[in-house]
């Protein structure tokens, strides 16, 4: 069972109007930040997801917890007709509104606010639907994965990009002393938000990576579920697909 962390223990709100509040704070910094405390190897990871939806020739893409919308701006090279980047956060929807205009791309790209436990999608809508460093963040994670699995198609790819934890030596021993002491230090001296990245560290600690989480996609109904690590194992790219 997924452990529930949650940014504000002493708040009354739950997990996701929390996350939701943490992310407009923060969302000014984000960029910048997610460039510094990745080495900006995540725009590397990006480029993966965006080359396996791009081989599955999508019309419709779904990005949830698009945030400010760096994959869904990648996923246009895919040649995409429509792509929906879909956050709970407006703060973190109104900086990527700007970079999608400044790229020219509000034609072909539509920012939505969103819950990403109750879609506001038909069933079979999507080709393609992607999460990165999202789904984490869901209150329910089945809850979630299961509303994913309506709205895309029989047929269809879901490419999940999360953060894990390395497994080997030295690389687990690394980690855990980065994620702990300096990633919430980073984010202190970046954000305003003094929790936000302590928070971050947390979630992504707790989060049932690998083979842990491919059973969970299976349980969803899920198949051709598969896992990448990346990077000695900081990151994994999950895929999976839709009888």
């Amino acid at each position: 069972m997924e452990k529930k962390i949650t940014p504000y223990k002493d708040s009354e709100l739950n997990k996701k109007k929390q996350v939701e509040q943490m992310f407009d704070t923060i969302s000014g910094n984000y960029d910048g930040l997610n460039r510094v405390i990745s080495f900006g190897i995540d725009i590397k990871w990006r480029n993966k997801v965006v080359k396996l939806v791009e081989h599955t020739n999508p019309e419709t893409i779904l990005d949830i917890a698009t945030g400010t919308g760096d994959l869904a701006i990648n996923l246009a090279r895919t040649g995409a007709k429509e792509i929906i980047g879909l956050d709970i956060s407006e703060g973190m929807l109104s900086v990527g509104r700007k970079k999608i205009a400044d790229k020219h791309l509000s034609g072909k790209i539509k920012m939505v606010q969103a819950d990403s436990e109750a879609l506001p999608f038909e069933e079979n809508s999507f080709d393609a639907i992607t999460v990165a460093f999202g789904v984490r963040n869901f209150e329910t994670l089945e809850k979630g994965l299961t509303e994913i699995f309506r709205v895309l198609k029989p047929g269809g790819i879901f490419v999940i990009l999360e953060t894990s934890v390395p497994t080997k030596f030295p690389y687990k021993q690394g980690y855990k002393f980065y994620s702990n002491a300096l990633l919430p230090l980073i984010g202190k001296a970046f954000s305003k938000d003094k929790v936000a990245y302590s928070y971050l560290s947390e979630s992504a600690a707790a989060f049932p990576f690998g083979e842990k989480f491919n059973n969970i996609l299976r349980k969803i109904g899920f198949i051709n579920v598969e896992d990448k690590p990346q990077t000695f194992g900081v990151a994994t790219i999950y895929t999976a697909s839709k009888r």
